[in-house]
């Protein structure tokens, strides 16, 4: 017997889509929007669509928390990328943009950014403040998601 699907937002729309663990890899679509499940690129969340991601799926998440501004997280944000194309169709990455998005920073008491945190099973289960490299940035996901 096949394990049970996974259940997760689009990138494009955020609807919920359900895909065999074994069949990540092999480039599904969007049952509603038709559009790849998986783009290598962090996806922009707003407070709207955020627990689509963070709570309701089931492929863990990593949100990286942002603002336009802040010289730390412009210089983190191509390591972020990076980090995506490595990570996916396993982790989904995504970022919040602090300034845009107030709501969500105070919901998860964001005192400084950049600041990552790493949700699995709908819960906050590690958190990192401060900018860092690629390789830190997979290593800290796979670390804590062992």
């Amino acid at each position: 017997m096949s394990p049970a699907p996974i259940v997760f937002a689009c990138p494009h729309c955020a609807s919920m889509n359900r895909v065999a663990a074994e069949r990540l890899g092999e480039g599904p679509k969007c049952g509603r929007c038709h559009q790849p499940l998986f783009t290598g690129h962090p996806v922009a969340l707003k407070t709207d669509v955020f627990d689509a991601y963070a709570t309701r799926g089931e492929l863990p998440l990593v949100v990286d928390f942002w603002a336009t501004w802040c010289g730390p997280c412009v210089a983190m944000a191509p390591q972020f990328e990076a980090a995506a194309r490595q990570l996916e169709p396993r982790v989904r990455l995504a970022k919040v943009d602090s300034d845009a998005e107030p709501a969500l920073s105070a919901r998860f008491g964001i005192r400084s950014i950049p600041t990552m945190i790493l949700f699995a099973g709908g819960r906050e289960v590690a958190r990192q403040s401060g900018a860092v490299s690629t390789s830190q940035i997979v290593g800290w996901v796979r670390a804590n998601l062992s």
